[in-house]
């Protein structure tokens, strides 16, 4: 049993796929141009280190937030599901760069003309990018995460609920032990894929200047006229980032079942 998936990297269209990787991978290290990358690298490295910080960050809030506005939908009073509803409605209907766009150049440049801010403990980080470029990307991700946990938590079987509440479960503890439990772990598949999209959109946050891997990229091929290499770079920053990404949700959700019992 333990040698099986030892195996599956033994069959030959693997085989040949990692042969084949590692053929292009040593052809673009002995014919392209790569002098310009030990002056860039620290900058390189910065910029990676923003890409997944900005991604671990706004996936975190965003599904902090999903989840109360999924649930809210699913099952909350109407002064609560409308709301929840009309914000999922608006940010899955524009444009991500639009939304970015109006909170730092909007509602960032309406926050100078107020003298009580300017003087607050707030305005050193109210006068940066990277607040608007982190509100935006969780108010996105959580737009998107609030309509995948609303079928999710419509989605629970309402016997189990009721038996909870037969029991004398408090709702608190019956949303806590089955209810929430039972919709993550559908909507997990989901999750994972927006994701991987969230991180596709971090590069959004390169027009409002922003230091991310991608205006790094960018920056390269401005200074230096070197167009392909930065960006063969930057594929692989993503596609190694996106799998780590996807193998620890893989991870998670052969653990779940076990944990739900």
């Amino acid at each position: 049993m333990g040698a099986a998936p030892k195996s599956e990297w033994l069959q030959p269209h693997r085989i040949t796929l990692i042969i084949l990787a590692a053929a292009i991978v040593l052809a673009c290290a002995l014919t392209m141009r790569w002098d310009w990358l030990p002056a860039y690298l620290p900058l390189a490295l910065q910029g990676i280190w923003r890409t997944i910080w900005l991604l671990v960050v706004t996936v975190t809030l965003g599904i902090a937030l999903a989840i109360p506005i999924g649930f809210a939908q699913a099952a909350g009073p109407a002064f609560l599901a409308v709301p929840a509803r009309l914000f999922c409605t608006i940010i899955r209907g524009t444009p991500l760069l639009l939304q970015l766009w109006l909170l730092y150049y909007g509602l960032g440049s309406l926050f100078p003309q107020f003298p009580w801010i300017r003087e607050s403990f707030l305005w050193p980080y109210l006068r940066q990018a990277w607040p608007y470029g982190v509100l935006a990307l969780t108010l996105s991700y959580a737009g998107y995460e609030g309509e995948v946990m609303r079928g999710a938590f419509a989605g629970v079987p309402k016997g189990q609920l009721e038996a909870a509440r037969a029991f004398g479960m408090r709702r608190w503890t019956a949303f806590r032990r089955i209810w929430l439990p039972q919709a993550l772990r559908r909507a997990l598949p989901t999750l994972a894929g927006e994701t991987v999209l969230q991180l596709k959109a971090t590069p959004l946050v390169a027009t409002i200047t922003m230091v991310d891997i991608y205006s790094v990229a960018s920056r390269v091929r401005q200074e230096t006229f070197v167009t392909y290499e930065p960006l063969l770079l930057l594929a692989l920053v993503y596609m190694a980032i996106t799998g780590v990404i996807v193998f620890a949700f893989r991870k998670i959700e052969a653990r779940i079942p076990a944990r739900l019992g």
